[in-house]
């Protein structure tokens, strides 16, 4: 009895086997989903526009004026870009684009599936209106703050090699400075934008934007009638270390932040709205994964959307632009913006421009908004289907 009684004790004795506990992710799956989805979607938008959202800032933040200076009409201002910069010029600032849309889509897309489940408890109340509304405000609002810095260095670098005239000319040290190396550049006429053509590109343009300099920034003179050299145009990280030296630090690369919040509030809580109020209409149970009536429903929510806000959205692009100043050693102008607050800029635009002024750059604006806003919601609920 005894011999049959150890090996039962031994047993008895040894040590449980403990089981390895389950490493919890650090975010939730469905939370890691909707900011992969949202951010492949910001990405995959802003790309297909990129042209028309360069050209669309240009018109926003350009001197009024007429003549052959100016980028007036979509598809000539187009084939300008092409002929003074390539595609290069085309995609100016959408690297920069990129990397901001895609955290501030990720957070954007995010916020608004969160916020929607917290207002209507996990879905047990209606989503109504007003709860849409109040969840895509509040979600544009998060997203804008966490990128702003990279949305007020996009701006910059879009306009930075455009052929822009300016409030303050060269001053005469740099035209002297100038002269101990080529022609000056305030004598090249402006060529005229009523017949474009490949024989064009061999006459005199306007002066780059990055042209106009104080004696601190004469190496980056541009090219004009291939006499000069090209400028160097800044990349992303010495731009926003340029407006951090030269505009204040933390507040620089913050200026405009408040017109831009007033203006995506409403953007973002329509643009939600309007899709998933158009997605009841257009794609019913039975034409639910129709392609071409998703891609309608986006079209038409970012259209309705833009242009209800549209002017908020010049009064932001006006504001990041105030400091760009004569004095940068980077090769940017001055566009000749001093404004002392948001309402001084409202009220300085409609005093100079009137309510035009309010909506320039409208129409390639309408034109692109189409085929981005589209493409953003399809992208994110084919990438979140694929996902979930």
């Amino acid at each position: 009895m005894a011999s049959s009684e150890a090996p039962s004790s031994s047993k008895a004795a040894s040590p449980p086997v403990e089981v390895p506990k389950k490493k919890e992710p650090l975010l939730p799956p469905h939370i890691t989903t909707y900011f992969i989805a949202g951010g492949i979607a910001g990405a995959a938008s802003r790309t297909v526009v990129s042209p028309l959202e360069r050209l669309k800032i240009i018109q926003q933040v350009q001197p009024k004026r007429s003549g052959a200076g100016a980028y007036n009409g979509v598809y000539r201002s187009l084939v300008r870009m092409w002929q003074e910069e390539g595609f290069r010029g085309f995609m100016r600032g959408n690297g920069a684009n990129c990397i901001r849309i895609i955290p501030y889509s990720a957070v954007q897309f995010t916020a608004y599936e969160q916020l929607k489940k917290f207002f209507t408890k996990g879905g047990t109340r209606e989503l109504d209106t007003l709860t849409r509304l109040t969840s895509g405000a509040l979600a544009g609002i998060t997203s804008v703050t966490t990128t702003y810095p990279l949305d007020l260095v996009r701006a910059r670098l879009s306009i930075v090699s455009a052929s822009l005239e300016f409030a303050h000319q060269q001053a005469p040290a740099t035209v002297s400075s100038l002269q101990a190396t080529g022609p000056s550049t305030s004598a090249a006429p402006a060529p005229a934008l009523s017949k474009i053509s490949p024989s064009a590109s061999a006459a005199p343009r306007p002066v780059p934007l990055a042209a106009s300099l104080s004696t601190s920034a004469a190496s980056h003179v541009a090219a004009v009638a291939g006499n000069l050299s090209k400028p160097k145009i800044p990349g992303m990280w010495d731009m926003m270390v340029l407006v951090y030296k030269e505009e204040g630090g933390i507040r620089g690369l913050y200026r405009g932040l408040v017109p831009t919040a007033v203006g995506v509030a409403p953007y973002v809580g329509i643009n939600f709205t309007a899709y998933e109020t158009l997605r009841i209409f257009i794609t019913p149970p039975e034409h639910k994964n129709s392609i071409p009536r998703k891609l309608l429903c986006g079209a038409l929510a970012g259209s309705i959307s833009q242009t209800i806000t549209y002017p908020l959205d010049v009064l932001r692009r006006k504001m990041q632009v105030v400091g760009m100043k004569d004095t940068s050693s980077c090769g940017v102008g001055s566009l000749g913006y001093k404004y002392n607050g948001a309402w001084d800029a409202i009220w300085s635009t409609l005093k100079t421009e009137g309510i035009q002024g309010m909506y320039r750059g409208l129409w390639p604006n309408l034109l692109k908004v189409a085929p981005s806003i589209a493409t953003s919601f399809f992208t994110y609920e084919l990438v979140k289907e694929a996902l979930l």
